[in-house]
């Protein structure tokens, strides 16, 4: 039996869980969010919380039922408190800059680069050189943090580029040193 997929999720009182056969539906102070449940796992409610269990003991279904219990644990910390990831833009010339909902970058190449935010999630520059990423789906947060960090990736050597803050990025010493 998975660990994590025993334990029961408990339900906050300003959220409020729907499940039907296949689908499971959470609502709260910060947006609605669904899951669809993979055949052989079965979700109960029970008073104020939630009860992962699988049908039998294929590998699919133990592979699912941590997964799908996990889901479910972040689904209810996204309506309540939401996620959050934040980015650092380290380098001479590289800024980052919110007009309407795109976020312009000078990246130190000859053009700027413009990436288009989704509406379900909520970018906020505080100042040029950091990037604050909020939702309440913690699988599309991560998402739209990954693919603008992947627009400059951190160089090895001088450090330069878009990561995540506290990030660290090991350091190589160059062909000068190699003398």
């Amino acid at each position: 039996m998975s660990r994590k997929g025993k334990v029961p999720i408990e339900i906050p009182e300003k959220v409020k869980a729907i499940v039907d056969a296949r689908k499971v539906s959470i609502e709260g102070p910060n947006g609605k969010l669904h899951l669809d449940v993979p055949s052989g796992i079965n979700i109960e409610q029970n008073d104020k919380n939630l009860i992962v269990t699988r049908a039998n003991n294929v590998k699919q279904n133990r592979a699912n039922h941590g997964t799908v219990r996990a889901n479910l644990a972040n689904m209810i910390v996204g309506v309540t408190t939401g996620h959050k990831k934040d980015l650092e833009l380290q380098g001479i010339g590289i800024r980052a800059q919110l007009q309407g909902t795109k976020i312009v970058f000078s990246l130190g190449f000859s053009h700027p680069v413009e990436f288009l935010v989704p509406k379900d999630v909520k970018v906020t520059i505080p100042n040029q050189t950091s990037i604050s990423i909020e939702g309440a789906n913690c699988v599309l947060v991560g998402l739209i943090a990954s693919k603008i960090r992947d627009l400059k990736p951190v160089e090895p050597y001088k450090g330069k580029g878009i990561r995540y803050l506290g990030e660290i990025v090991r350091r190589k010493q160059g062909k000068s040193v190699a003398k």
